[in-house]
């Protein structure tokens, strides 16, 4: 039986993996090359070695950057210029001898939650990541909402003051480098530390701390009632942390307080998959593209 060779494309490091229909099997990393021509040998390796397993159907790909599903090319800019401004799908369907889908590494883990995670027994979602910044998707009838410039789920754009936007506040990151600049005790500080030190009083966490909640669910509340989608799901590792919910909850329903005319409050959960949700979403990707690519 064929499988789909799946591949997740990170700045720093790229996953591989095989799906068949049923079960994910993660197959190998590497580190993620400095050129082009290395990033081909690089996939082809890989591809090559799932080939003499088992037969490929196809290699669906999460990648960075604005995927531009007519053109073939990835948009915008990330941390690996050599991907970008040319049509890569392409180059890789001829480099690798296979269909090749490529998407939004955002869209694929939000795709991975509505076919069998978070948010499955749901058609509109909306599926926030926050890391270093804060990212996401869209999803309007089961289908990724990627808008007319690309920029569909790239929350972490919105202004919420005259001079921040929302990643760089609602990131644990970000986060952690206010809190280490104010603090200014020599030590580095990381955001598992900073929401650690609010848990124990500490005054300055828990000012920066409140803040990340505050100004994130100020956010949350305003994308439920642009989109009103059926569920809000969080990704990233502070979806790990067990105050989150609460906190965003409770923050949450003071914006519709302060509103006065707001009725509703957002279905918030954090997401199933965690590193492995790139891969499957690459594999629901493919898939929506080549049905019966193993049939």
């Amino acid at each position: 039986m064929s499988k789909i060779a799946l591949i997740d494309v990170g700045g720093t490091s790229i996953k591989f993996g095989t799906w068949d229909g049923h079960e994910l099997a993660k197959t190998g990393q590497s580190t993620t090359p400095a050129t082009l021509t290395e990033f081909y040998q690089v996939l082809q390796m890989h591809v090559n070695l799932l080939q003499h397993r088992t037969p490929i159907a196809g290699v669906g790909i999460s990648i960075p950057g604005s995927v531009n599903k007519q053109t073939g090319q990835i948009e915008g800019k990330s941390a690996i210029d050599y991907i970008h401004g040319f049509d890569i799908q392409s180059a890789l369907t001829q480099q690798l001898h296979l269909p090749v889908t490529l998407e939004n590494d955002a869209n694929c883990a939000a795709l991975a939650e509505l076919t069998d995670g978070a948010g499955q027994d749901v058609s509109n979602l909306l599926f926030m990541i926050i890391g270093t910044g804060v990212g996401g998707a869209v999803i309007i009838d089961n289908h990724i909402w990627h808008g007319k410039h690309l920029f569909g789920g790239e929350f972490g754009y919105m202004l919420v003051d005259d001079h921040h936007i929302l990643s760089d506040i609602a990131s644990p990151v970000k986060v952690a480098r206010h809190f280490t600049k104010r603090q200014a005790d020599g030590h580095i500080y990381n955001g598992k530390e900073v929401f650690d030190l609010a848990e124990s009083d500490h005054p300055l966490a828990k000012q920066e701390v409140d803040r990340f909640y505050r100004v994130l669910a100020r956010a949350i509340f305003n994308l439920q009632y642009s989109f009103d989608p059926e569920r809000i799901v969080i990704g990233g590792a502070v979806s790990n942390n067990p105050e989150l919910l609460p906190r965003l909850n409770q923050e949450v329903a003071a914006c519709r307080d302060a509103s006065k005319i707001g009725t509703i409050l957002p279905s918030l959960t954090t997401c199933t998959y965690t590193d492995a949700a790139n891969l499957r979403g690459a594999a629901v990707d493919f898939l929506a593209t080549y049905p019966n690519a193993l049939h």
